[in-house]
This record gives structure tokens, sequence and C-alpha cells, in this order.
């Protein structure tokens, strides 16, 4: 397939175009390159003969019919969002322009560019969502696909209105499409304001570690290559009008997490060791989620998926990763609001 990725120079987007890059797709990388976005995140494919890249907002409905017009996709796989929830506290209006109105302008975009190709049986709109759209839970129980919307952040009320409108385009105009909905992402060329990355810098660095409120909050976790994998899986054999959870079936609290990441560093950089003497609990983020988890029966049982590893061995990995690749994440650090404690409204 020829696949249009937005926000493939961003964390998840550019694990989805590195696989389908290597798995012989085509692939059109478009992305407006804003703070968290990094194009050597593709670097290792940006020279294969099936790649390009186009900047656009997807503010810019213009942009996007030209990029449409141009390069003809036979699928879209909509990943470009703001993301942080921290941020989202701090300006929401961004998240309301780029993850709603932007999903919007996409979402019209696709539907004249599949009307005027004749409305190929082949097209698919794949949008990437999170389990944050769910709200919070409490010590048992998971979120299903049909778990009701409980959004609690500016992020995450954007994210699942971008789905109400992914859905009601589907419904009323008849677009084809399919839906994700994943839990945390970890792992390479994470930007280096989320809580993995913070942790293992500040670890390096022998700078506190700040971890909100008890640290008892959990989520599942999910490595990013092996999300990426799933999301191809979706956009290829996915039900068109039906959602997906993707999990990590690895559920951890956060100060669980962070001790396994310091026990890692302690293995690699024993002369600091121990590194969870860093460790510094801070005031709460407000609305802060207390429980995450995801029920991935339906994709398990319908499209044969489940994660390859567990999270301690995706952690190890990912500790590995950020000691061996200084080169990418140092000139991340200066950017705005990196290493700030953002969202305390």
């Amino acid at each position: 397939m020829k696949i249009l990725v937005t926000g493939g120079a961003g964390f998840i987007g550019s694990a989805v175009v590195r696989l389908a890059v290597a798995r012989g797709h085509e692939v059109v990388n478009l992305d407006a390159l804003t703070y968290a976005a990094n194009l050597e995140n593709v670097a290792s494919v940006a020279d294969q003969p099936g790649y390009a890249f186009e900047q656009a907002d997807l503010r810019d409905r213009a942009a996007l019919d030209r990029v449409l017009a141009d390069h003809q996709p036979d699928a879209i796989m909509h990943l470009a969002a703001e993301s942080h929830v921290d941020r989202s506290i701090d300006g929401p209006g961004a998240f309301i322009e780029t993850n709603i109105t932007g999903t919007y302008n996409l979402l019209e975009a696709a539907r004249a560019y599949w009307v005027a190709q004749g409305r190929p049986e082949g097209f698919r709109f794949h949008h990437i969502s999170t389990d944050e759209v769910f709200g919070s839970l409490g010590e048992t129980g998971q979120f299903t696909e049909d778990t009701p919307y409980d959004p609690r952040s500016p992020y995450s009320a954007s994210k699942a209105a971008s789905d109400h409108l992914v859905r009601a385009w589907h419904e009323t105009y008849g677009l084809p499409v399919v839906l994700t909905n994943c839990s945390n992402n970890y792992g390479p060329f994470h930007f280096p304001e989320k809580l993995v990355p913070v942790v293992i810098l500040n670890a390096l660095h022998g700078r506190p570690i700040p971890v909100y409120g008890d640290g008892g909050n959990i989520r599942d976790w999910l490595y990013v290559e092996d999300h990426a994998d799933a999301l191809l899986l979706v956009l290829e054999k996915g039900e068109l009008g039906r959602s997906y959870n993707i999990g990590g079936e690895n559920e951890a609290k956060n100060i669980d997490l962070v001790r396994t990441i310091c026990a890692h560093m302690d293995r690699l950089r024993p002369d600091a060791a121990p590194h969870d003497r860093l460790i510094t609990f801070v005031t709460d983020r407000p609305g802060h989620d207390r429980r995450y988890a995801i029920d991935p029966t339906r994709i398990r049982t319908e499209l044969g998926w489940r994660p390859s590893l567990t999270v301690e061995e995706g952690l190890r990995r990912t500790v590995e990763w950020y000691l061996d690749n200084q080169d990418w994440w140092q000139p991340l650090l200066a950017r705005q609001g990196v290493g700030e404690r953002l969202g305390k409204a």
C-alpha cells in the first residue's frame, strides 16, 4: 500500500513509518514539525525510494488537499496530535486546534479525496487514539471498546472529540474508517518530557527523579514497536467502523516502573548506584487519573495480535537505547518546556 502517515516524525508515528517502510509499503510522512517532532526519528528510512516527506499542518486544509492529490495514498493513518497532558493543562488551545479542528480538516480532505477517486473499496482512514478517553478506573476492571467515554484532561477531552468525529464521518458519509485506542507507549525515540525518558535521563545525570503524588498511579505499558505492528495489522485487516483497544498487558504502578528503570541503570552505570536514591515525590498534577487498564480481547481474538515484550524486557531495551544514543536526545533537551515542571495549574 501507499500510506499517508500524519505525525510521522513523532514518537509513535515514526515507529509506524519505519516499520511500514521495512515491510515494503510506500509511505508519505506528513508532519508539521512542532516541538516534539524530529526528522532524526526517520533518518534510517529517509533515503528509501518508497518514502516521502511533506511538512504540513493539519490546520491548513488546502495543504492537506494538495498532499492527497499529489501522492494519492491507499490509506491514511492519523497519528498527528498534541499529546502531553501537562502541556494541555497549561495551554489547552493548541490541543483543541490540532486534535479537534485538525482531525476535522483531515476527515474532510480524506472524504473529498475518497469521493473524487470513486470511493475505492480498499481505502482506509485509520484514526489512532488513546485509552485516556475512557477516564479513570478503580482497583478492578479494564477498558473495553464499549467503555463509556469519560475524559478528565484537556488532552483526553480533545482526543475523545476526535474519536467521535471519526465515527460520525463513518456513519454519516460512509467514510471507511477503523479506530484504535492504545495504552501508554514507551521505547526508543520517546521525546524527553514523558515519564520513562525523564527517569532515564535524570538518573544518568544524577538529578532528582520526580514521581507525581504517591507513585501509585497505574498504567498499562506498551512497547512502541509492538504498537506499530498492531496498528499496521488493524489497518490491513480490521473491520470497517470498528475500534480495537491495543494494550501491552503490562500493568504497573508508576513507582514500580521507576524503580525498575533505576535497577537497569544500576546494572549499566554501577558507579552511580543506587539510582533509586534520586526518587523524589512531587505534588500531583490536577485531575491525574488513578488507573488505566486495557482489555485486549478483541484484537487478540479477531486479529490474532498480542504484544511480544514484557515491560521488564522493553524497559531494558529502552534504557540501553538511551544510553547508546546521546546524539539523538541531547539536542532535544534545549527545546521549549523540556526539563520544566509543567501542568501545575
